[in-house]
């Protein structure tokens, strides 16, 4: 009992500590992840010791580490690698490679680390912070500028980049400790041997099993299964001696393409925030504050070298391969100058090996947060400095345009007929979509035909929205055969994203009062194809088809009108009946204006 109350007391005080100081770090413009580090330093042992173990939490908390790997994996489908391949893997190598030599450098050459350190030490501070990173270009709502696109470029490949280095650590401690014997090859061959094993089982193992729990339609079996799928194969890697971070990335690559990506986006998101900010509360309670204090100098000097290095360099390199104007080059540099999270990761990593001592990775640790921590007031004095410049006309590089389309320009909700109609039109004319469905056999039904973007998800659900990425695109589809259900996704949309352009399939005259409600525009599902019936059965009694025409487009308009009438007076059944019947007078009033006016209908 005594062990459950200290962690239940536990769990209160991280809780607390991140519940004040990341909203208080987010209103100050200084981002979550710094709000989590400084609350680490404030329970830590350095400051108010309420929590004395950093240790037994790190262990823990890593399994965030793992979990956003397991998302990484997920959005790198081959098409979408495919389609920012010169930004990704020509700006993002070209800058972890040439800042990794020059740290590495410096370090073997100024600071007499062994070569296995100091690719450590190189490749480790190449990386910028993923977190810290997007944040700020979404706050600033500059994710989709020229340098947005670029930066988010770039830190996909160094998330991709930790993958290798992360597994890459183990090997240079064992080449680094083992003098000439079979060690290092065994370990290599156990690497290979259990990523075969993930990525063979994933493949015909995975789908199967998502397919399965699907069909019960449980949420919380759905949940079960996709940390069960990220926590054993982490597992697995980890027996095997690898990273556990390598196995969850492998294991979400295998399923980039599974039409169950979205639904386990949105079922491991709320563990892998609520994980990830417990690692970098871990991280803030393990700095050593009396390392700073001790050599203050040294701190603060390694922290400005590791941004005079990047900074310069990042700009250089937005400038010749990126093709950024000046200042948006500027703005790359300042956004990505500082280290990252996936360095504490390596370098925690580094040290368990042997490759670092316990004062050099505190001097790392705190060296990283103390560039993250300049980050923001970097980026506002750029801010301001670029205020009292005149702005130059925007230009999107050629090797950044393809990323624009990245995003879907259009999402549908339920694949059944009219929805695989759409979906047929839109591929035609390349235009970029997703699709939503709740029933796994029109999911594999569709996809037996072609490899179209359709995923497992519910439309009303806020976490699979965001996890299909339906804030980027421009009109929102409702397709779904319920009345009920689509109604509820059009004001489930309408709320989260008021800027869609909603268009929805609408049952009968009352669902269309319900879609209205809403905020969608309704198209009625019968009425276009009963006047098509209704014009060949007419032009086929004798009537010319331009009077067919004529009086087809009389009724639309005055049945729009009859709606409108209806929609404002729909509480009243009494007066909903009086409009019906004042409209079919006034149509046959209409019609029997045309009669009188037309001299063929004269003489008929």
């Amino acid at each position: 009992m005594p062990h459950e109350g200290g962690l239940l007391q536990a769990s209160v005080i991280f809780l607390l500590a991140a519940v004040i100081t990341v909203p208080l770090a987010k209103r100050l413009q200084l981002g979550a992840v710094l709000g989590y580090l400084l609350a680490g330093v404030i329970i830590g042992p350095q400051v108010l010791r309420l929590v004395g173990d950093p240790e037994s939490v790190a262990h823990f908390s890593e399994m965030g580490v793992v979990l956003l790997l397991f998302i990484i994996g997920l959005e790198l489908s081959p098409k979408r690698l495919w389609l920012m391949r010169k930004a990704v893997f020509g700006v993002g190598l070209a800058q972890v490679a040439v800042t990794g030599l020059i740290i590495g450098v410096l370090a073997v050459v100024a600071f007499g680390q062994s070569l296995a350190t100091a690719a450590v030490l190189g490749l480790g501070l190449a990386l910028s912070s993923t977190a810290l990173g997007l944040q700020s270009l979404a706050e600033s709502r500059q994710l989709n500028s020229p340098h947005g696109r670029l930066a988010f470029a770039i830190l996909l490949f160094q998330d991709i980049a930790a993958i290798p280095l992360i597994a890459l650590v183990p090997l240079l401690a064992i080449g680094g400790a083992v003098e000439g014997g079979d060690s290092g090859l065994v370990a290599g061959l156990k690497v290979f041997g259990s990523i075969a094993i993930v990525v063979i089982g994933g493949r015909y193992l995975l789908r199967p099993v998502f397919r399965i729990v699907a069909k019960t339609g449980l949420p919380e079996v759905s949940t079960a299964t996709a940390l069960l799928v990220v926590i054993g194969t982490a597992w697995l890697m980890e027996t095997a001696g690898v990273s556990m971070a390598l196995g969850a990335f492998l294991a979400g690559l295998l399923l980039a393409d599974s039409e169950y990506r979205h639904e386990l986006e949105s079922q491991i998101e709320p563990f892998k925030g609520l994980l990830l900010g417990l690692f970098f509360i871990s991280v803030g309670m393990g700095a050593n504050l009396s390392l700073l204090l001790e050599s203050p100098g040294l701190i603060l000097g390694l922290t400005l070298l590791l941004v005079s290095i990047k900074f310069p360099l990042l700009m250089l390199l937005g400038r010749t391969l990126g093709g950024l104007p000046t200042l948006s080059a500027l703005r790359l540099g300042a956004v990505l100058a500082a280290g990252g999270e996936f360095a504490f990761v390596v370098f925690k990593l580094a040290q368990n090996n042997g490759l670092l001592d316990s004062r050099s990775y505190d001097t790392l640790v705190m060296t990283i947060t103390l560039s993250m921590a300049i980050t923001p007031l970097l980026l506002l004095a750029i801010s301001q400095w670029l205020k009292t410049r005149p702005q130059p006309a925007k230009v999107v590089p050629e090797n950044l345009r393809a990323i624009e389309s990245d995003g879907p320009q259009v999402v549908i909700a339920g694949m059944g007929r009219m929805g695989q109609i759409v979906a047929r039109i839109l591929r035609a004319q390349d235009i970029p979509y997703v699709a939503l469905d709740t029933s796994v056999e029109t999911i594999e039904m569709t996809r037996s035909f072609e490899q179209v973007p359709v995923f497992y998800g519910d439309p009303t659900r806020p976490e699979i929205l965001s996890a299909a990425k339906v804030g980027q695109a421009k009109y929102f589809i409702i397709a779904i055969d319920d009345a009920e259900q689509a109604t509820r996704t059009a004001a489930v949309v309408q709320r989260l994203y008021p800027h869609l352009k909603i268009i929805a399939r609408a049952r009968n005259r009352q669902h269309v009062h319900q879609l209205l409600d809403a905020g969608a525009e309704p198209v009625r599902e019968m009425l276009y194809s009963s006047l098509e019936i209704t014009r060949r059965a007419l032009e086929g009694l004798g009537l010319e088809a331009a009077d067919v025409e004529h009086k087809i487009q009389q009724f639309i308009k005055h049945d729009e009108q009859l709606l409108a009438a209806q929609h404002a007076v729909r509480e009243d059944r009494a007066k909903v009946l009086q409009t019906a019947q004042e409209a079919r007078l006034e149509l046959s009033r209409l019609f029997d204006e045309d009669r009188i006016t037309d001299p063929a209908q004269q003489k008929a």
